[in-house]
């Protein structure tokens, strides 16, 4: 696979692919210019790390309006999340499976905000045409899916590890809320999620301020 071609699967420009993956960006500009060759190696690592990431997508900035994009019906307009939800729905499709912040809303762990902007979620890269909209990949699990109401979301553990995976963008109010209900409605305890290797650091931190959350 091409080094342009990974990049388009992912839908970056050559600067948020540079970033993504912490190569110079007119490295990126060489390689699909043709005015140099990646490495072996590194077309395999990447293809990999790609592949990875099409499943959890990491993103690197969030979307900013676009008059030029199709706009959702607002949060504002609605008294509470589940019918806004049901509302955001009926434009994304049944197939639509809402993740972080707005899966949390589905399973009642999270209000959200009233001036909420960004839908999160998996789906087909057609959605990208609505304002707000920001897919983390095509596709989950059917393991990580739950359904409520008629909506599709991702489980609490996958919501987590997607938190997590996109920690260095993501206002994490949404998830410390969810994670310290869960934590004081389970005895004082973490026990029943599963927090990756990878993680184990990040979720540390997360915890404890999840703990903290109701003291402040």
């Amino acid at each position: 696979m091409e080094i342009r071609e990974m990049r388009m699967r992912l839908g970056d420009t050559q600067s948020e692919f540079a970033e993504r993956y912490h190569i110079p960006f007119r490295t990126i500009q060489n390689w699909e210019s043709g005015v140099r060759k990646p490495p072996e190696y590194v077309i395999h690592l990447l293809e990999n790390q790609i592949q990875a990431d099409l499943v959890n997508r990491r993103t690197v900035s969030l979307p900013k309006f676009d008059p030029r994009k199709e706009n959702l019906p607002r949060r504002s307009n609605f008294v509470g999340a589940l019918s806004w939800l049901k509302a955001i729905q009926e434009y994304l499709g049944d197939s639509f499976v809402f993740a972080l912040d707005e899966a949390l809303m589905c399973d009642g762990s999270f209000l959200g905000r009233s001036d909420e902007f960004i839908v999160w979620g998996y789906g087909e890269d057609s959605l990208s045409r609505f304002n707000g909209v920001m897919l983390l990949g095509n596709r989950v699990n059917a393991l990580d899916i739950r359904e409520r109401n008629g909506l599709r979301y991702t489980s609490f553990n996958r919501t987590l590890a997607d938190a997590l995976d996109n920690e260095s963008i993501l206002d994490m109010q949404g998830i410390t809320e969810a994670l310290s209900k869960y934590y004081y409605s389970n005895g004082d305890s973490f026990d029943g999620l599963f927090i990756a290797p990878k993680y184990q650091e990040r979720f540390k931190r997360l915890a404890n301020d999840a703990i903290k959350y109701y003291e402040d």
